[in-house]
């Protein structure tokens, strides 16, 4: 395990009070409510831009779809679900 490194950020007062709020109810620290809402954000922006750039390295291949390939593929599953 790594060693903990401090971070001092500042919150309002309203959101600190909800923070303490959350951290007595799961029986934890604010300094452990904290670490897991940044690690669960690190990880879902970290998700978000992976799946980006797979999108630009798709595009910087040529791998690219035309509007109207596109909207032909929208009408099919808009009138396949109206079928259903």
């Amino acid at each position: 395990m790594s060693k903990p490194i401090v971070i001092t950020s500042r919150i309002d007062s309203e959101l600190t009070q909800a923070l303490d709020k959350l951290a007595a109810r799961l029986k934890r620290s604010r300094a452990w409510v904290v670490e897991q809402a940044v690690a669960r954000y690190v990880e879902e922006e970290s998700e978000f831009w992976a799946f980006i750039q797979e999108g630009v390295d798709a595009a910087d291949r040529g791998e690219l779809v035309s509007q109207e390939e596109m909207e032909a593929w929208f009408e099919s599953r808009r009138h396949r679900a109206v079928a259903e």
